[in-house]
């Protein structure tokens, strides 16, 4: 979980997964170069995915020729809730 949250890029992807719990990958993409200004190659991109999916934030399914990411932000909450309150 924390390394997944420790990348300033992983951080911002999160941010505009929150605004939208779902968007296709290249919607993503597009939102961080837009809004944010960052340059990111999709092999960047694959690997920021990976270890968002590997914490259990962010879960990706294939839909027709599209691949969708979903945020979840149970894991966040389930930290919070442990160390915050």
């Amino acid at each position: 979980m924390f390394k997944a949250l420790a990348d300033p890029t992983r951080r911002l992807m999160l941010d505009e997964l929150s605004e939208r719990r779902e968007q296709t990958l290249y919607e993503l993409t597009a939102r961080l170069i837009m809004r944010h200004e960052v340059a990111i190659s999709r092999q960047a991109m694959a690997k920021h995915i990976a270890v968002l999916e590997k914490a259990g934030i962010v879960s990706s399914e294939k839909r027709g020729k599209f691949r969708m990411l979903v945020f979840n932000d149970e894991p966040i909450r389930g930290v919070m809730n442990r160390w915050l309150t």
